[in-house]
């Protein structure tokens, strides 16, 4: 009777739960989950460093709607994927991280690379467990696969000690399980959907809001059916695109004007925390009523004072309201409130139009973003790290499908951008995949070009390289120019880690030099990098940050 270890019967569940990617870093004891992950068929992603393998997996996850896996080695292997777990959390990505740990028998007694892993892990996570068995394998890999994404996405930790990696049992003794049903998504209460229609109906200045949740649950079309109505929507930064940023509808540009005016608001899968000032005044108005609709209802129960808590799937709750709408007046269509929006969306876009045309050397993030934006198709995948071109970005970057766009997140954790362009590159090889980092944040990940060269991954990484965190403002604010230099970097060639690899490299220090170098960049047969030196000293428009 054949047997198999306790890797190959890991790898066996993720193959049953449709899985056919893991990420991770070779490192003991999980040597034999991702050889069996390689054996079974799955692409298996060497990495750098684990924190990288972690993002990548929940860029793939998130963008593939399913969970995304990266396994891990012991100890310090994988205290280094506390903070990717923390991140997806947070940021309502799935990510399942599968980390080794010491043998059950020399547990407490200072074995190599011994740590308490399910105490590091359970913070950042939704759900820890130990596997107690190779029999066992199967089953908790289905619980965790599943709890993963049921609900609100988020990370779970399941860790493999040594000896139940490396376990041999009888092949047919431990079948792989076929991965739970979907559930049907819940839908809202009818009545709370009357009375969320009626303040609509009525309101002379009605917003939408869309949260991450709208586009992890895909409802853009029936969100297009409530903005199609007249209705004005604000899209936090990565929901972006769940109705496309061309929608007249999309008042993103005038977001403050939007959120301070508004009579009555409607939050779709999002929540009220920094990122929309709490849903409290003052950049919201005073005697606002707000309604929210999210799948989890501690969701519910926030900073916001809320007139209408609706617990329901996104998709399902705008396809009720805009059914309860349909053919009904609305007061704001006479109000002129969208009107009035859609102007200052064109005063604020002109403002940066003319910081985009600038011909200054060394360059203006704005000039980088506005040639970034006409090269790319609309089918680009996105990522975002930094900090003045990450807000640039956020303001001038439009995007035209759900989960298209990726970046620092709820936690606003730098680093990010390099591993989830690869991770979304992953999960759409078809389309086009650019990373648009400060050269901080590139400096964080970048080892990892080296993975896309192996892997052949075709991402174009463009650093806006302004020598330091915020460029120079930080350093000439806080430090001793006297001194070393803590928060002003080295004018660094970049481009130089893609010839080491054989990528393709470009270096611009001229704004005429930006479009032929990103075209050549965009039609290159393997990833590139392009390093564009960015003036230093600029600083984004006042209130740009918020465009995003």
């Amino acid at each position: 009777m054949s047997e198999i270890d306790g890797g190959r019967i890991a790898a066996r569940q993720l193959r049953a739960a449709g899985i056919d990617t893991v990420f991770g870093v070779v490192a003991g004891p999980m040597l034999e989950v991702m050889a069996g992950a390689q054996a079974e068929g799955l692409d298996v992603i060497g990495c750098r460093h684990e924190e990288n393998a972690a993002f990548m997996a929940s860029a793939w996850g998130y963008v593939n709607r399913k969970p995304g896996v990266v396994v891990v080695g012991s100890g310090p292997g994988m205290t280094n994927a506390v903070t990717p777990m923390h991140a997806a959390t947070a940021g309502a990505m799935p990510l399942l991280v599968l980390g080794g740990s010491v043998r059950d028998s020399q547990r407490g007694l200072g074995a190599f690379q011994e740590a308490d892993q399910l105490a590091f892990a359970a913070p950042g996570c939704k759900w820890t467990a130990r596997v107690d068995s190779g029999e066992r394998i199967p089953e908790l890999l289905r619980l965790a696969l599943g709890k993963c994404v049921a609900g609100r996405p988020g990370a779970v930790y399941l860790d493999f000690p040594a000896q139940v990696v490396a376990q041999r049992v009888a092949s047919a003794g431990v079948p792989a399980l076929a991965p739970a049903p979907a559930a049907a998504p819940p839908h809202a209460d009818p009545a709370a959907i009357a009375h969320v229609a009626q303040l609509l109906a009525r309101a002379e200045r009605p917003l939408l809001l869309f949260g991450k949740g709208a586009a992890w649950a895909d409802a853009g079309a029936e969100l297009a059916r409530l903005a199609d109505l007249g209705l004005p929507y604000v899209a936090s930064p990565m929901a972006r695109g769940v109705v496309p940023d061309d929608h007249p509808s999309f008042v993103n540009a005038a977001r403050s004007a939007a959120l301070g005016q508004a009579d009555v608001v409607v939050m779709f899968g999002g929540r009220f925390n920094w990122i929309f000032g709490m849903g409290r005044p003052p950049q919201f108005a005073a005697g606002v009523k707000i309604a929210q609709i999210d799948l989890c209802a501690e969701e519910l129960v926030a900073a916001a004072e809320l007139d209408t808590a609706i617990v329901a799937d996104a998709a399902v709750a705008a396809r009720q309201l805009a059914d309860a709408l349909a053919g009904r007046m609305l007061a704001c269509t006479a109000s002129g409130w969208l009107r009035g929006l859609r102007a200052m969306v064109a005063a604020n876009e002109a403002e940066l139009a003319a910081a985009a045309a600038s011909d200054a050397s060394p360059i203006s993030p704005y000039r980088l973003v506005r040639e970034v934006r006409d090269v790319l198709p609309r089918e680009a995948s996105l990522s975002f790290d930094g900090e003045v071109i990450m807000a640039v970005a956020r303001a001038m970057l439009p995007a035209y499908r759900a989960r298209s766009i990726l970046n620092a997140g709820t936690t606003g954790c730098i680093g990010t951008g390099l591993p989830y362009a690869i991770g979304a590159k992953l999960a759409r090889p078809d389309a086009p995949a650019l990373a648009l980092l400060g050269d901080y944040a590139f400096g964080a990940a970048m080892m990892d070009v080296e993975t896309l060269a192996r892997i052949g991954a075709r991402v174009v990484v463009v650093v806006a390289n302004n020598e330091g965190i915020a460029g120079h403002a930080l350093q000439d604010w806080l430090f001793d120019p006297a001194k070393t230099a803590v928060a002003r970097l080295l004018p660094a060639r970049y481009e130089m880690l893609a010839q080491m690899v054989d990528g393709h490299a470009e270096y611009v220090d001229a704004p005429g030099q930006l479009r032929p170098a990103l075209e050549r960049a965009l039609a290159a047969d393997r990833f590139a990098i392009v390093n564009v030196r960015v003036d230093p000293n600029a600083r984004r428009i006042k209130g740009s940050y918020f465009l995003g």
